[in-house]
């Protein structure tokens, strides 16, 4: 937790990943962030996975340090309410509710003219997706998994979900700082399907299949275009290897013994795969038997030992269970962590920020709030309402 927005105040009404993930990393950085939802929970209030006390673990890990206000968006006055809180205080709003309705950037800007509303979105044009349809929609199923097998393969990330998330962060900052000078209110849509189109047009995945007229096949775990898979060491420890500089190339050659084989194969092919990433790739059935027999040669221990020393790329296969024990540079030795008790009664380590700034103190982690914990305070501090207000609220349950 930093306080670079200290300050700054955003409202968010949303669920599942990428927008509450955008409130997180804001908050991380400092902003009050306040959620509101149904009274009771919303869609993703009890999402797996779940802790020992039924709790939603996943709920608990996206809304860390949020403030939480109940509200029944079923009555009139709840709906009002809601409007009020997005409209309030900075004017800076996310949400994955639809385009159209009550909480419509048109409904809200003719409350406040300078009102930002960040919607994140599954189709462009207001279908719903999820990250698991998307994806199956733009193809990466189909280039992942066995070379001998031709069934889609889901990826269990849901990476344009995160992306989402980080990017709409992103694009309520820029606008913010636009309307600094602008004064200018507006709506910024993220959709999980334009983040999926443009990443892939990014990476050049997109021209490649429209330039060449087909599909990448698929290389099972080969590293496209480079050299990159998994080997077995002679005690059956599995290694990621990874070797795009000439560096590495090299390092991994000398380390497990094959760099003459190497070298005759490459002069049999009349290519230099000392500089050229792409032969590696290229003529991969002919490397990796090599590797493969210089792997089975050493033990795990042997080989770590070489390639720290010659700056091999690599890393050993873990479950997560094993990585908290096995990897302490990413859980147990990371000082984004911090042991914290949780709502739902468990108490394990949560981050801050993922960024790290050497010259700002980090501060620990909030825990994620009860839903409808803050609801007396945002009433009262945020909107101004008095006591006798509130306590009609309660009564009337319009709030919870």
């Amino acid at each position: 937790m930093y306080n670079l927005l200290d300050g700054m105040t955003v409202v968010e009404g949303s669920a599942f990943v990428a927008g509450p993930s955008c409130g997180l990393y804001l908050a991380q950085m400092g902003a009050k962030v306040i959620r509101f939802d149904q009274i009771g929970g919303g869609p993703d209030a009890r999402r797996w996975p779940l802790g020992p006390n039924n709790e939603s673990l996943y709920w608990e890990g996206l809304n860390k340090g949020k403030l939480s206000i109940a509200l029944d968006f079923r009555q009139p006055e709840g709906r009002e309410l809601a409007q009020r809180l997005a409209t309030g205080g900075d004017g800076l709003f996310v949400t994955n509710f639809p385009v159209d309705g009550f909480l419509s950037h048109e409904v809200l800007q003719s409350l406040r003219n300078d009102q930002l509303t960040l919607r994140v979105m599954g189709w462009s044009d207001g279908s719903p997706a999820v990250d698991y349809t998307v994806n199956a929609a733009i193809g990466l199923p189909y280039m992942t998994g066995p070379a001998d097998d031709d069934r889609p393969v889901n990826h269990v990330l849901p990476a344009w979900d995160l992306l989402a998330g980080a990017y709409s962060a992103f694009s309520l900052l820029a606008a913010e700082r636009d309307r600094q000078s602008s004064g200018r209110g507006r709506e910024i849509r993220v959709s999980l399907s334009d983040i999926a189109a443009s990443s892939l047009a990014n990476l050049g995945n997109l021209a490649e299949v429209m330039l060449g007229g087909h599909d990448r096949p698929r290389s099972g775990n080969n590293l496209f275009g480079a050299f990159g898979r998994d080997f077995v060491a002679k005690d059956k420890t599995r290694f990621m290897i990874v070797a795009i500089t000439p560096r590495q190339w090299s390092g991994l050659l000398t380390s497990i013994g094959i760099a003459p084989e190497v070298q005759a194969l490459g002069e049999e092919l009349g290519v230099d795969f000392a500089r050229d990433e792409g032969a590696r790739y290229t003529y991969r059935d002919r490397l990796d038997p090599l590797f493969e027999v210089g792997f089975a040669r050493f033990d795990a221990s042997a080989l770590e030992a070489k390639f720290a020393d010659t700056g091999v790329t690599w890393s050993k296969y873990h479950t997560l269970q094993e990585s908290i024990s096995a990897e302490p540079r990413l859980f147990a030795d990371n000082p984004i962590f911090t042991p914290i008790a949780h709502p739902g009664g468990s108490n394990y380590p949560a981050p801050g920020s993922a960024a790290r700034i050497p010259s700002e103190k980090r501060a620990a982690p909030v825990a994620a709030p009860v839903i409808g914990r803050d609801t007396e305070e945002v009433l009262a501090d945020f909107l101004g309402l008095s006591d006798g207000e509130v306590g009609r609220l309660h009564d009337a349950g319009i709030v919870g």
